[in-house]
């Protein structure tokens, strides 16, 4: 069974007084409805899972009244077997946005506060003229993302005592001793090849076979670039074809999106696909990274410049299109192969599962820092250069005056 981090948020949600809703929101294949269910089977006597995709018929429980009392007795009605009991029972309503009456009704649920509600599913498909209602205060929100390096460190066998000794050697700046680094740098190259889809990771404990690993991967890819082209009929080859550019523009030198090639069409502007990286970004299928021009706290006040970069939400999905079942160049850091690409992409899916908002700095004559993060504890932007080798130098772009000082 995969430990996920977002089990600990759900067991806080639990014990708040006045719960709301809780969406679980987040990319499809990363885990969200085995998490809820996992955590059902750990925490309450009973889960009621509505799917509405799966059950499109359970529709005809909110059609009526939404009253919390009359949508209780049509799921009795619906499922004679469960038992539903406040504090003893979970509603799971899952692929909500197929049922816009159901997201009306999480209001309701949150002011009765006697069942505890827990709804995923994707956000863009929600008709909001529809959803009369929409539940704004109502709910409270966790954003899941692929398993993350700490998380696949646990799905290979190390326990948390190991895990919380070399945060904290790492907290101190330490060093490892050799064999622990060697170990660690063993799986994070793994971790690189596998990536964080949980459909992946578990392939890869049971098997340990590149090559399932990669069918799931390239399947999953699949997947996300037809459904990215399925909710706007009009945009949809350009939604297809920016998400099909991703890994091409991360192995370009400068590896921001580049608005003409979309449709090879000279004078086209970032602003002509506002909508199109809108959709892939909320969709969370590609993670982006904006620019900045001044590079002082808070960054989103920088961010007036129409350029960005987009990543592939798995670094898994990334090595398996660039290096498909060859394994040597990831696993043996072969150095006829740049692999900063893929480090760049690994540190951003990190750092946006952590939290963080990303954003970097381009300067003609200083150069690139690859990201800025925002560090509100010190007022703060913290700047990160990734490298893939021991060669390098720290360009002048990290030395401007007042780079780690708001403004």
């Amino acid at each position: 069974m995969l430990k996920r981090k977002a089990t600990n948020f759900m067991k806080n949600w639990i014990n708040t007084k006045d719960k709301k809703c809780l969406v679980v929101q987040g990319a499809r294949q990363t885990g969200k409805t085995y998490t809820v269910e996992r955590f059902a089977e750990e925490n309450y006597e009973e889960l009621v899972e509505i799917n509405f995709k799966q059950m499109p018929s359970a529709m005809e429980i909110f059609s009526g009244d939404l009253t919390v009392d009359a949508m209780v007795m049509g799921m009795r009605f619906r499922f004679p077997e469960k038992k539903i009991i406040p504090g003893k029972t979970l509603i799971f309503l899952d692929e909500i946005q197929e049922c816009q009456e159901a997201v009306t009704s999480l209001k309701f649920w949150a002011i009765d506060n006697k069942y505890d509600v827990i709804v995923s599913g994707s956000l863009l498909g929600i008709d909001y003229k529809r959803a009369s209602s929409y539940p704004v205060g109502y709910v409270d929100y966790l954003k899941m993302y692929g398993i993350d390096f700490e998380e696949f460190l646990y799905a290979n066998g190390m326990n948390e005592i190991a895990i919380s000794a070399i945060q904290k050697k790492f907290e101190r700046l330490e060093a490892l001793d050799e064999s622990m680094h060697s170990k660690m740098m063993d799986l994070f190259r793994k971790f690189l090849l596998v990536g964080g889809l949980p459909d992946a990771v578990n392939s890869y404990i049971e098997e340990k076979n590149i090559q399932s690993v990669r069918e799931i991967q390239s399947e999953i890819h699949d997947y996300y670039a037809a459904d990215a082209s399925k909710y706007d009929e009009e945009k949809k080859l350009k939604i297809r074809r920016i998400y099909d550019l991703i890994p091409s523009n991360m192995e370009n030198r400068k590896k921001r999106v580049v608005a003409q090639s979309i449709e090879n069409k000279k004078g086209k502007t970032f602003n002509d696909y506002e909508d199109e990286f809108e959709y892939l970004i909320s969709a969370g299928i590609a993670l982006n990274v904006q620019a900045i021009s001044n590079p002082v706290f808070p960054l989103i006040e920088s961010t007036g410049k129409n350029l960005l970069k987009l990543y592939l939400n798995d670094v898994g999905i990334l090595t398996g299109i660039l290096y498909g079942n060859n394994i040597r160049a990831v696993l043996n850091d072969e150095k006829s192969i740049n692999l900063g690409s893929v480090y760049e992409s690994v540190v951003a899916s990190e750092l946006i599962a952590h939290g963080y908002k990303l954003f970097y700095y381009d300067n003609r004559s200083k150069g690139e820092v690859d990201y800025l993060i925002d560090d509100y504890d010190s007022l703060s932007a913290v700047p990160i250069e990734v490298k893939s080798g021991k060669d390098y130098t720290v360009h002048s772009a990290l030395n401007i005056t007042g780079f780690y000082q708001g403004g």
